[in-house]
């Protein structure tokens, strides 16, 4: 598989599409992926309306000062994974941002931990507030961390 591009696809462009078909852009490497992927070191790799699924590696660079991996990282895996699940079913021209977002750390993270899994899935999406929730899990299927968000939808 090639490396992927990292960017913005510009907003013309994602406003003209439906947020499946964006998504599926970034999965198919079409479209550039967003730079927080390149950053922490994750990618969309699963994406059907209401569920998608990410791939990240916790690795040293991301340890907090107790030598485990920080909090963000399961944060912003979860963030990511279920406000794109929200994503998924919007029509184009609207879009969504994260107004509340709950995490629950149930086992931690090392370099040792190897790939992870993060799904997210939506649990409601109406005209202007959308839900979702998101697991973690380790190769083996330990679940590590999960949450819930919600997202404001509105014109974009």
């Amino acid at each position: 598989m090639a490396e992927p591009t990292y960017g913005v696809v510009p907003l013309e462009q994602a406003r003209s599409m439906s947020g499946l078909a964006l998504l599926r852009g970034w999965s198919e490497g079409r479209f550039p992926a967003p730079p927080i992927g390149q950053t922490l070191g994750f990618a969309l790799v699963e994406v059907e309306e209401g569920r998608v699924v990410f791939l990240g590696t916790p690795e040293a660079r991301h340890y907090n000062p107790l030598g485990t991996v920080h909090g963000g990282f399961a944060a912003t895996l979860l963030d990511s994974a279920m406000g794109c699940a929200v994503h998924s079913t919007l029509k184009p021209g609207i879009g969504y941002t994260s107004v509340e977002l709950k995490v629950n750390f149930v086992r931690p993270m090392t370099d040792k931990t190897g790939p992870v899994r993060c799904e997210g899935k939506i649990v409601h999406v109406g005209a202007r507030i959308g839900t979702a929730e998101g697991r973690i899990l380790d190769a083996q299927g330990k679940l590590l961390a999960h949450g819930s968000t919600t997202c404001l939808i509105f014109p974009i």
